[in-house]
């Protein structure tokens, strides 16, 4: 997802106030649940982003949403002030980027692991040390099933991909073979 200047001004003035008051794990867990609402209902963010029904209508319904959620005083005012500002259409966006600016100041690195088959707990935690070791972060990792890969395992880490699978072992040969003049 590629985030806009807005969004990340937004994430970074939240997670300032965050930082000031101790509380920049909370309102990032807060924002994440307002986002992931907005994400399963479009319709509640579209009405929210909607010019056809008035601020006074649209903050009413926020507040309604706002009452019952078990948010910060801070993080239900950021939404009030998205909505002020013509940008509650961007609080996935800036949800997003608040969680990677989060990540960043814990030393957190999000990786996703693709195998062709499920692997070990033991394996699993083995990669994970040797991740953590390479990235020297802290790696919170999901995993993937892929079984076009035949087997092996690719990383994802942000924009680093380590892949170590027979797919791409295959086209390396493939390839070196190929250049060597052999067919």
């Amino acid at each position: 997802m590629r985030i806009s200047k807005v969004a990340k001004r937004y994430a970074k003035a939240l997670l300032d106030v965050g930082r000031e008051d101790g509380n920049y794990d909370r309102y990032g867990k807060e924002l994440r649940q307002f986002a992931d609402l907005c994400v399963s209902n479009k319709e509640f963010l579209a009405i929210l982003s909607s010019p056809v029904f008035s601020l006074d209508e649209r903050m009413k319904i926020l507040n309604e949403i706002l009452d019952k959620a078990d948010f910060s005083e801070t993080v239900k005012n950021f939404l009030r002030v998205l909505l002020e500002r013509k940008r509650i259409n961007r609080v996935v966006e800036i949800a997003e980027y608040y969680s990677m600016l989060r990540d960043e100041l814990l030393g957190i690195a999000r990786a996703k692991i693709i195998t062709a088959r499920p692997i070990s707990k033991k394996t699993f935690n083995r990669l994970i040390k040797a991740l953590e070791k390479f990235t020297s972060k802290k790696i919170e990792a999901e995993t993937e099933i892929d079984e076009s890969i035949i087997g092996g395992v690719i990383v994802k880490i942000g924009n680093l991909i380590l892949d170590g699978s027979i797919t791409a072992q295959l086209e390396g040969l493939k390839e070196s073979i190929k250049r060597g003049g052999y067919r």
